[in-house]
């Protein structure tokens, strides 16, 4: 990953006094006898906009500016963070910190210790074009009101709920082992909802986009890319077409998943299943605890042979993507499940440490400057065949079966173990064709068996990055912004629901 040079970093953050700050903070840190120290300085910006039929309902902008002070004392960890940026109040915050974990100390059963990392310097940015803060509102507004209008003029669409989501995220983190670094990331996502009503029943559905949230600027809603022309003309008729389509017969059927549903699968039973926080049992908030035990290890048959799964913080474009994490540890692309195998976790350095890992896979993150960072996701991937079909290939070989499209509403077990998923938009496929939509549809499975009935994985050129930005974990609650790449794939005899029958949910 190239760290770029600088100027690539907004001025406005790059005029605090980071490095002034940082070392009054360490330091203060330094000669109360921490062993480890770390500053981490954060400004956030967040924007939002709300249209409710093409009529704007909000703008909202937010900013969150602090930092914080991490430490660990005689093996126990010590936290505290501010707001004021005067070199009196950071060296108060550092005692702060000191002071935390000495009040700790008596009741930490459990010595804490970080797996070495190498010391690094630089700045980098995000892979985007043109920051969503540099565009008026009034530009904004006005292309998704275009957008939004566009769908309400087509024939069976009553409403459209509209939003647009972007995040700027700034980062200066600092410790003793010698690592500054600085960053700077940009994410947004645009949704466009539509529904329609049958004024005789008042039966009625929606559709959403299934443009995923992006690592990038305002160009993904106007420079080629991302089919938006396409998706915003075919969706009132997919829309229409779902209102009055069959519901689903329950039973099994061969499933070919769009990376815009397969995406939020990866995620559950994949991503959190293997954070190994959570397979330990340290984590049990926010989705429990997981099946992927330490001890299946290399030894898991988590899928068919045809399942590669890797964790990446380097990918371009991913909403995890950072260069360094909040652990001052570098960026790494890692294997997850290898051969359907299970091969490995997603580290940070206290929990890499715990278990006997030489270095950590760089996967610390807090969602704030008043946060202490935690385990979080990588960006958790299917990786595709490379010979692999296209999606129309897949369909082809699929004699009785769907082809579901789109992310909606799903359920787990505490254990990533079973699941359920439903989606936005389901195509019945007879004799490798396309034979209209059906609708109430949920595939429902165990995890294991669900990846062991992979039985095609698509080509690159059906790859694609979903993601979400607010997943959530632990307690205090953080969220976290995350992609995960999937190409189309098919899944043999999958146990298929009738979301409307009674009993089904």
């Amino acid at each position: 990953m190239t760290k770029q040079a600088p100027g690539t970093i907004d001025d406005e953050f790059l005029a605090l006094p980071l490095q002034a700050l940082a070392d009054a903070a360490l330091q203060t840190a330094r000669e109360g006898g921490a062993s480890y120290a770390a500053f981490r300085m954060e400004r956030i910006l967040g924007t939002s906009i709300r249209l409710r039929d093409a009529a704007v309902e909000g703008v909202n902008d937010t900013e969150d500016v602090g930092y914080s002070v991490r430490v660990i004392l005689d093996g126990t960890w010590g936290f505290a963070a501010d707001v004021d940026r005067s070199p009196e109040a950071v060296v108060r915050t550092a005692r702060r910190a000191l002071d935390v974990a000495r009040v700790s100390a008596p009741v930490n059963t459990e010595p804490v210790d970080l797996t070495p990392e190498p010391a690094h310097q630089g700045m980098w940015r995000s892979a985007y074009r043109i920051d969503p803060w540099s565009v008026p509102h009034d530009d904004k507004i006005a292309l998704l009101q275009a957008w939004s209008r566009q769908l309400l003029d087509a024939p069976g669409v009553d409403h459209v709920d509209t939003s647009f989501l972007a995040v700027k995220e700034n980062k200066f983190y600092a410790d003793l082992a010698g690592t500054v670094t600085t960053q700077q990331r940009v994410r947004l996502h645009p949704e466009f909802d539509a529904v329609t009503i049958d004024p005789v029943t008042g039966a009625f559905e929606t559709m959403g986009t299934v443009a995923p949230p992006v690592g990038r600027g305002w160009e993904f809603l106007t420079e080629p890319g991302y089919d938006w022309a396409g998706e915003l003309e075919q969706l009132p008729g997919w829309l229409v077409e779902k209102l009055k389509a069959p519901g689903i017969e329950p039973g099994r059927y061969d499933l070919v998943i769009d990376p815009s549903n397969l995406w939020l699968t990866i995620h559950e039973s994949i991503g959190h299943a293997t954070e190994l926080d959570r397979a330990l049992g340290y984590e049990a908030n926010y989705a429990g605890m997981s099946f992927a035990t330490p001890d299946q290890l290399g030894s898991l048959q988590y899928g068919s042979p045809l399942m590669h799964i890797t964790g990446d913080r380097t990918v371009d474009h991913g909403l995890s993507t950072v260069a360094w994490d909040d652990e001052g540890v570098e960026g790494q692309m890692f294997d997850i499940v290898k051969d359907g195998v299970l091969v490995g976790y997603q580290l940070d350095r206290r929990i890499a440490s715990r278990v006997g890992y030489d270095r950590s896979n760089g996967c610390a993150f807090a969602d704030s400057p008043g946060h202490v960072p935690i385990q979080r996701m990588a960006n958790v991937s299917l990786q595709p065949v490379a010979d692999g079909p296209s999606t129309e290939q897949m369909i082809e070989g699929v004699d009785d079966g769907l082809y579901i499209v789109g992310d909606k509403s799903w359920s787990i077990d505490m254990q990533r173990y079973n699941f359920q998923f439903t989606g936005q938009r389901f195509f019945r496929i007879r004799g490798g064709q396309i034979q209209g939509q059906v609708k109430d549809v949920a595939y429902q499975a165990t995890t294991t068996d669900f990846w062991g009935s992979m039985g095609v994985v698509g080509g690159p050129d059906t790859y694609e990055l979903g993601g979400a930005f607010n997943c959530g974990k632990a307690q205090p609650g953080q969220v976290a912004p995350v992609s995960h790449g999937a190409p189309s794939a098919t899944f043999t005899q999958v146990n298929v629901l009738n979301t409307a029958a009674e009993g089904a949910r």
